[in-house]
């Protein structure tokens, strides 16, 4: 029998799970963090294998969670990963896994992880300029991320999505060449508005690349057939007319999607977050450490949940910017 599904007192039934493995990353990117990167957690605070699989094992068969995004973070730099992916496969009610990543480490590790039972990756490249790359991210490493783009489609995890995040006078001139790319390589293409979450507390509104310029840059080199949206997914998408090619776009903020959310957050050191802005935080490593069994999880979990805003409130006067920025709190 199934569980009773995941509510809020709006009626948005959730199914789709972020976990964060940790918040360190190794690339520095400019709308992130600083160069100096960010004071991570100590090892001790973050979330075991053990505990992950098992607060998963919670949300897959006690709440109706079906699919499960592994973020960071960078999750690659997550020791042992394929093996936690086999555990998660495994699961009863075993999840739809996927996972969101810079993209660097996927040479050596793609094959593993879909052996292991992963079935897509998003990966977030904002360039395809070496010198470019170098400066938004400060690190030297276009090469890495593209050999692992194509290792992740080598290794059959499909389909592979390219995520960007246009911003003005740094990168939004490249937007149609973005799509063309990922045209040409076989992969699906993501346009995502910039958000108030970077550490730095920088983020500009008038630097932010609204979806309308974006379908703007990118109609001028192509023809978009309006493709039909799926469920909850948050993509607005458009398929290239004379292809099978898709690219989408996410409006986070002038075309917010906050009614039909259906997303929670796990952080790295097993904060529940019910809103990607959310300004609290529901503490279930402490349950978990304090021997809390899975009733009492589910309870928490449940009541996270119902306490959930109408959304994200980034228009509004009165927004204030999360605490943590976006590394610590998992894509």
């Amino acid at each position: 029998m199934a569980p009773p599904p995941l509510v809020d007192r709006f009626g948005r039934v959730h199914t789709d799970l972020r976990v964060s493995l940790t918040d360190r990353c190794n690339l520095r990117c400019t709308y992130c963090m600083p160069a100096e990167g960010l004071d991570w957690l100590p090892r001790a605070d973050v979330v075991t294998d053990d505990e992950v699989v098992r607060l998963v094992g919670v949300a897959t068969q006690r709440l109706g969670i079906t699919e499960v995004r592994l973020t960071g973070g960078e999750p690659l730099l997550r020791r042992g990963l394929p093996g936690l992916v086999a555990r998660l496969s495994a699961l009863d009610s075993a999840p739809d896994l996927s996972l969101t990543t810079n993209g660097i480490g996927l040479v050596r590790s793609a094959a593993a992880l879909r052996e292991a039972g992963l079935n897509r990756v998003n990966v977030s490249l904002d360039t395809l300029r070496p010198e470019r790359f170098a400066t938004l991210t400060r690190r030297d490493r276009l090469t890495d991320v593209l050999d692992g783009l194509r290792a992740a489609r080598a290794a059959g995890l499909a389909p592979v999505k390219v995520n960007a995040v246009p911003v003005r006078g740094v990168n939004d001139d490249e937007i149609a060449d973005l799509a063309a790319f990922a045209v040409e390589n076989g992969y699906l293409m993501r346009f995502i508005e910039s958000m108030p979450l970077d550490a730095q507390g920088a983020w500009d509104r008038d630097r932010m690349v609204t979806a309308e310029e974006i379908l703007d840059r990118l109609g001028e080199r192509f023809d978009l057939v309006p493709a039909a949206r799926r469920g909850n997914a948050p993509a607005e998408e458009w398929r290239i007319a004379g292809t099978d090619a898709v690219v989408g776009v996410i409006a986070s903020v002038t075309r917010p999607f906050c009614g039909g959310c259906d997303r929670v957050r796990l952080t790295a050191d097993g904060q529940l977050r019910n809103c990607l802005f959310a300004s609290e935080e529901s503490d279930l490593r402490a349950l978990l450490r304090g021997g809390a069994d899975d009733a009492a999880l589910e309870a928490a979990w449940r009541s996270s949940v119902a306490g959930k805003g109408p959304g994200h409130a980034i228009n509004s006067p009165g927004f204030r910017q999360p605490e943590r920025p976006m590394s610590a709190i998992g894509g």
